[in-house]
């Protein structure tokens, strides 16, 4: 009766804890303008089962993907073990599907063994390939202290964790042996009937001791991780899936208009529609993005998905020829930009109005002129984050509002105005290089 009492509780107020820190999630994301999404629903429900769910894109890299599939199938399958733990916690019974399940239940059992093995060596690799090989895009500049402890942090858990299953299993075995009235018979376990010697003279109480404290651990490290992962970027877990619904399905050369600019040379040419209504023009919003309100809550909702992975910036061609441009680091800053933001609102801060904003103070001028709008970023990110998106609203911000872009492409700009074209010569003389093939 103590132990489901003391379950109870601590299933309770965790449940509590990701409640609250979920509506602050939404809050921050809900700071973002709205934007209606409900096209083609089948495509982006296949993008979601594809991408989000069936991994797709994660296997251009073999090597990660492969530790990373093993990651991904363990927390989904392993987790339907805690299923057993909750139910067992909440009535104070043992292993309560195993009289159910008869010879299915050992089949299960030895596989989430294997899985939890299998997720133990991937995150072992991933350690060493983190911190002793140090793969090249885990130590950009944007992955400071905290970034590279958060994933290591993440990846010894899961260590642990899969340990702790494996030590209640071995002492459950050797427990079954001694007091089989209590302990329901799983059959015989492959992988934790390999750590059964350690346990096999012990006493019975000091095994008890063991086997609960390592079914406690291993619930409340769960309970703890779902915690955890909502300041983390492991959030990319749950969000990775909204993100890939209502990721951008237009061809990635597509580079979306505004649409009061839109509207305005449409009225300037005549072609509005003369059955649209009349009346004074509504006042036009900011041009392009400043911080984080002026971006939309899908944009906000990729932010808060991003793995840090490091695909984008990787591909990047201005980050590999040395520019400061991370596409990674905008995904993060924006992050953090809303955190921010939304952590002053919820304590009656300034909010918005504390004198910062995304851009110039966290994200510079420089950053964003060196991107070429080349999608590569865009293509590499396996849960459809589209940095560009941001990176264009800011650049578009600099330009209409600022008119602080380079000299040289504000030439530019003035060009296309008058040229309708980029060089600075009459549309009339465009077609002249022609002259000279006539000539030959």
């Amino acid at each position: 009766m103590i132990q489901q009492i003391a379950f109870i509780i601590v299933l309770g107020a965790a449940s509590y804890f990701i409640r609250k820190r979920i509506l602050v999630i939404r809050a921050n994301i809900k700071l973002g303008k709205p934007k209606e999404i409900k096209d083609r629903g089948a495509d982006r429900m296949r993008n979601m089962l594809l991408v989000a769910f069936g991994q797709k894109k994660m296997f251009k890299r073999f090597i990660p993907a492969f530790l990373h599939f093993f990651i991904y199938i363990g927390f989904l399958i392993i987790n339907l073990e805690v299923l057993e733990f909750i139910i067992d916690g909440m009535a104070g019974t043992h292993r309560i599907f195993a009289p159910y399940l008869g010879a299915l239940y050992p089949f299960l059992m030895n596989l989430f063994e294997f899985l939890a093995v299998a997720v133990l060596v991937a995150c072992a690799i991933m350690l060493i390939r983190r911190n002793i090989i140090r793969v090249k895009r885990f130590w950009s500049a944007e992955m400071t202290a905290w970034p590279r402890l958060d994933a290591n942090l993440i990846l010894i858990t899961e260590i642990v964790l899969m340990t702790a299953i494996l030590t209640m299993n071995a002492t459950d075995q050797v427990l079954q042996t001694k007091m089989p009235e209590h302990y329901a018979a799983t059959g015989k376990l492959f992988f934790s009937a390999n750590l059964i010697p350690l346990f096999q003279n012990m006493d019975v109480v000091p095994l008890v001791i063991i086997e609960r404290f390592a079914w406690w651990f291993h619930i409340i490290g769960i309970l703890g991780f779902a915690i955890y992962v909502t300041y983390s970027k492991h959030l990319h877990i749950f969000l990775a899936f909204p993100n890939t619904y209502f990721a951008n399905l237009e061809a990635k050369g597509h580079i979306l208009n505004m649409p009061v600019v839109t509207n305005e040379v449409k009225s300037m040419l005549g072609l509005t529609d003369a059955a649209a209504p009349t009346g004074p023009p509504a006042e036009p919003g900011r041009f392009g993005a400043k911080d984080v309100n002026d971006l939309t809550w899908n944009n906000l909702l990729a932010a808060y998905s991003c793995t840090e992975c490091g695909r984008c910036t990787s591909e990047c061609p201005a980050n590999l020829t040395g520019k400061k441009l991370s596409p990674r680091k905008i995904m993060m800053d924006t992050r953090d930009r809303m955190e921010e933001v939304g952590k002053s609102l919820s304590t009656g801060g300034a909010g918005l109005g504390d004198g910062k904003t995304l851009l110039n103070d966290y994200i510079t001028k420089e950053e964003i002129n060196a991107c070429t709008s080349c999608n590569a970023c865009v293509e590499a990110c396996p849960v459809m984050i589209n940095p560009l998106e941001i990176i264009l609203e800011l650049k578009r911000y600099v330009a209409m509002e600022e008119s602080g872009s380079p000299a040289s492409w504000n030439a530019m700009f003035q060009n296309i105005e008058t040229n309708f074209a980029p060089w600075k010569f009459s549309p009339a003389d465009r077609f002249n290089w022609a002259n000279e093939l006539k000539n030959k």
